[in-house]
C-alpha cells in the first residue's frame, strides 16, 4: 500500500467509527481512490445505491450492524476484509497470478484440529478423532505466507476449531492487518472466548444450526439446539459479530429456508448465513441425505428472496457459482488446509498432491491439481453446475487422474471414481432442473466473463 493508499484506509477507518451512515457519500469515494485498478467499481456503485436508501432492506442491515456490534469489531472487519483483503491484496494476488500463472485465492480454509466434541451425523471428520493438529507455528506461517501473495482472510473448521481458540486468537493478535472468521458447533463459546473476540476484534463466528431444535438435535445430539442458542445470547450481549451456518439436506431443506427459521436467527443477532448442501463424502457417507433437484432449486430461489427481503446477508455455497463464474475452489476464490497440513482444492474435496509442511503456499498453488482446476474452470458453462463432484463428477475423476493426487481421507482412503459414482446420479437430476433455471436466467445469455459482477 503506498502512502496515499495508507492515508485514506486511515480516513475510512475514521469515519468509520462515527457516525457511519451519514459519512458514507464520503466513506465511497474513499473506497474509489483506494480502488486504483478500478476492480470494484461495480461494487462500490451498488453499495452506494442500495445503504443510501433508507427503503432498501440493505440500508436496514447497515444501521442495525452499527447500533448492535461494537465499533472496533466493525473498524477490524472494514480493515481486514474490505481494505487489506479486496482493495489491496486483489493487486498483488492478480499481479502473482500473472507472474507463476497460477491461481491466487483471497482466502484459505484451515483446520487447525481434526478433534470435535460432537459426532454429527453425516461429517466426515467426525471419524478422525484428535490425531491430527497443525501447530501455532504452521497456523502463523500460512498466515504470513498468505499476506506476502496478498492473503488477508482465514477461515477455520475442522474438527472443530475452538478446540484450538486459544491458538486462534494468539493468531488474531498477532495478524491485526487480518481478519478471522471459524465455523463453529457454538458448544465451546465462553465468556473468556467473548472478551478475547471483543479485545482482538478481528475475529468472527458462524455457528452450525440445522434449523429448528429437533433437526438440530438429529444430526448433532440431543441438547445441541440449546447450547448454540446460549452461546448466540452470550455473542449479542458481547455486541460481537457473528451468523450462522447450515447444512441442507433431503430432511431440513424447507425449514432452513423459512421465513420463521431466517427470521428467528435475525432476531438472535446473526448478520449473515451461509447454506450449504450436504455432500457423500467419507467411506460411509450416507446419499440418502442429498438434497433433491426440487429441494435445491427451492433454495436457489429463497436465497434471492431473503436477500432482497430480509436485512442478512445470505451466501449458497453452490447456487452462488453464476456470481463467481463457477466454482470457486483450486485457488481461484480459496483452498482447503485440512488438519493433516493435506493442501485440497475444496474442503469437500479430499485428494491432494502437497502437504504444507513440505512445501510453501505458493508452490502449494502451483501443484498439479491445482493447475488442473485453473485449466477446467469453470467446469460447466451454466453457473448453477459449478461443482466438478456435485455437478460434473466426470472432471473430478479426470483431474485426479491426470495430477495423480492421492487420497487425503484420514479415515479410509476414497477412489476418486467410488466418490463420483455416489453424485452421478444426483448430477444428471439436478442438470434437467438446473439448465431449466439458467434459462430463465439474464446472466446465461452473457459471455461468462461479463456474467459475474
Amino acid at each position: 500500500m503506498n502512502i496515499v493508499q495508507k492515508a485514506a484506509a486511515n480516513m475510512l477507518l475514521n469515519y468509520i467509527s462515527d457516525d457511519f451512515l451519514g459519512k458514507l457519500p464520503r466513506i465511497l469515494k474513499l473506497a474509489e481512490k483506494l480502488d486504483r485498478g478500478n476492480f470494484h467499481a461495480t461494487q462500490i456503485t451498488t453499495v452506494r445505491n442500495v445503504l443510501l436508501d433508507e427503503s432498501n432492506v440493505w440500508h436496514t442491515f447497515a444501521r442495525n450492524l452499527v447500533q448492535e456490534v461494537d465499533k472496533k469489531c466493525i473498524m477490524k472487519f472494514v480493515e481486514g476484509f474490505i481494505i487489506n483483503t479486496h482493495l489491496v491484496g486483489n493487486e498483488r494476488r492478480q499481479a502473482i497470478e500473472k507472474k507463476y500463472d497460477c491461481n491466487v485465492p483471497w482466502t484459505i480454509l484451515i483446520d487447525p484440529t481434526s478433534a470435535c466434541n460432537l459426532s454429527c451425523t453425516g461429517c466426515w471428520a467426525a471419524q478422525y478423532g484428535s490425531r491430527h493438529n497443525l501447530s501455532y507455528e504452521t497456523l502463523d506461517s500460512v498466515v504470513r505466507e498468505g499476506k506476502e501473495i496478498g492473503m488477508y482472510f482465514y477461515i477455520f473448521s475442522g474438527g472443530e476449531p475452538l478446540v484450538r481458540k486459544k491458538d486462534i486468537i494468539r493468531l488474531c493478535e498477532a495478524h491485526q492487518d487480518c481478519y478471522f472468521f471459524a465455523f463453529t458447533n457454538g458448544t465451546l463459546v465462553d465468556d473468556e472466548l467473548c472478551d478475547d473476540m471483543l479485545r482482538v476484534g478481528n475475529f468472527a463466528l458462524a455457528f452450525s444450526i440445522e434449523g429448528d431444535e429437533e433437526a438440530t438435535d438429529m444430526r448433532r445430539g440431543k441438547g445441541t439446539y440449546r447450547k448454540v442458542i446460549e452461546a448466540m445470547e452470550r455473542m449479542k450481549a458481547h455486541r460481537l459479530l457473528f451468523g450462522y451456518s447450515t447444512c441442507y439436506h433431503r430432511y431440513n431443506t424447507e425449514s432452513v429456508g423459512s421465513d420463521e427459521f431466517v427470521d428467528d436467527m435475525i432476531a438472535r443477532g446473526c448478520r449473515f448465513a451461509w447454506n450449504f448442501t450436504y455432500m457423500p463424502v467419507g467411506k460411509d457417507a450416507r446419499t440418502d441425505l442429498m438434497a433433491t433437484p426440487e429441494q435445491r432449486a427451492y433454495m436457489y430461489r429463497r436465497i434471492n428472496e431473503i436477500r432482497a427481503t430480509k436485512p442478512i446477508f445470505a451466501m449458497d455455497f453452490w447456487n452462488d457459482g453464476e456470481y463467481a463464474n463457477g466454482c470457486i475452489a483450486g485457488g481461484k476464490r480459496y483452498l482447503h488446509i485440512n488438519a493433516a497440513g493435506d493442501v485440497e482444492p475444496c474442503a469437500f474435496i479430499h485428494y491432494s498432491n502437497v502437504n504444507i509442511h513440505d512445501v510453501s503456499l505458493l508452490d502449494a498453488l502451483r501443484s498439479p491439481l491445482f493447475m488442473a482446476y485453473r485449466r477446467n474452470q469453470p467446469f460447466n458453462g451454466n453457473m448453477l453446475r459449478p461443482c466438478p463432484l456435485l455437478d460434473n463428477p466426470e472432471m473430478l475423476a479426470a483431474m485426479v487422474k491426470e495430477s495423480g493426487a492421492r487420497s487425503t481421507d484420514m479415515e479410509a482412503p476414497e477412489n476418486v471414481d467410488v466418490l463420483c459414482a455416489k453424485t452421478a446420479p444426483a448430477a444428471k437430476a439436478w442438470a434437467e432442473v438446473a439448465d431449466r433455471l439458467w434459462a430463465e436466467n439474464p446472466k446465461c445469455r452473457q459471455p461468462a466473463s461479463e456474467a459475474v459482477n
